[in-house]
């Protein structure tokens, strides 16, 4: 393996990293550490993604994308527990392909979502690598103490919501390979959801509020419901009629000969970063006016009954799901 070019490493951070850390807890990224505050009353919240070329990533993908990608995703994460960022910790594996004006892309798009969300760098490293190029994020936050949203709090009864739409993730990475062609401005905003989701983080106040157990979307709506379902020791029952489908989407999904088959591969694919949640039905109310508030979708999907697993549902019929979502080797 090459030696790490050092004088290039430290011009990065000095030059392109220094200006997004935090001035106080990131010591100006001068120091092998980072200073973590203290909030009484509050616990501290760390979530972790990476991301590598090839894989979570494609060679083509601009890299200020790239970065916001992975921002937004520790983001997500954070949202779903209904947690507050405030700072985190960057790890920058840079290949060949990752020149100076890469790099500074890379930098541009931190830059522009640590004003959007309000978080700050707080440290990390940077080496070279002969590739493929990767990155990884800890983001902490603060959720007032014991009052983290898990996976584990569903019970029967509960009704099942996910935030904004699902599916154009998988849709946005098919038509940035080519594998799929819609109208231009359609083709564009799917390709725009896969490169740079947004993450529900002004609606985590009302998850924190109101969800029993939740989670972000990112390996297939089913894949992670399962999640829910395993860790709350009880069965999720998912109506796919309701799946909420962008325009997009919808285009798509009207031009396949089998809905459900098409409503299922949306429901598998994975990607979307969007919130999908348990609620006791008294709460549905004031969760609608929230997400109106916010001028966010939210879809009632189901609801949660005495069992195990997720049963996926089209019209009253099952439907047997042979791949839930996405699982890494």
């Amino acid at each position: 393996m090459p030696a790490i070019d050092v004088a290039d490493e430290f011009e990065t951070i000095q030059r392109l990293l220094a200006p997004l850390a935090h001035p106080e807890w990131g010591r100006g990224l001068t120091d092998d550490v980072a200073l973590i505050p203290r909030r009484k009353g509050h616990d501290l919240v760390v979530t972790k993604d990476a991301m590598v070329e090839g894989v979570h990533f494609l060679p083509t993908d601009p890299l200020d994308t790239v970065a916001q990608k992975l921002l937004r995703a520790n983001l997500s994460d954070l949202a779903a527990k209904g947690v507050e960022p405030f700072g985190y910790l960057l790890a920058c594996h840079w290949s060949p392909r990752c020149g100076w004006p890469e790099r500074k892309a890379f930098v541009q798009g931190l830059a522009e979502d640590q004003e959007r969300f309000g978080v700050a760098l707080l440290g990390g490293d940077t080496v070279s690598t002969p590739g493929p190029a990767s990155f990884s994020i800890t983001l902490m936050g603060w959720t007032p103490k014991g009052e983290i949203v898990g996976r584990g709090g569903a019970q029967p009864g509960d009704l099942v919501f996910v935030t904004g739409v699902i599916g154009d993730g998988w849709l946005g990475l098919r038509a940035a390979t080519e594998l799929l062609r819609l109208e231009p401005e359609r083709q564009a905003a799917v390709i725009e959801q896969y490169r740079r989701p947004m993450p529900r983080t002004a609606f985590a106040p009302a998850i924190a509020a109101h969800a029993t157990a939740a989670l972000d979307v990112s390996d297939g709506l089913v894949a992670d419901l399962g999640h829910l379902a395993r860790q709350s020791g009880v069965r999720v029952d998912v109506r796919l009629e309701t799946l909420p489908l962008s325009m997009a989407g919808q285009a798509w999904f009207d031009g396949r000969a089998d809905p459900v088959h098409a409503l299922a591969q949306l429901a598998t694919g994975g990607d979307d970063y969007e919130v999908v949640f348990t609620a006791r039905p008294g709460d549905e109310s004031a969760l609608r006016r929230e997400a109106e508030r916010h001028r966010l979708r939210l879809t009632c999907i189901g609801d949660v009954r005495a069992g195990e697993g997720v049963r996926v549902r089209y019209l009253g019929e099952d439907v047997p799901i042979s791949r839930p979502g996405w699982v890494h080797s």
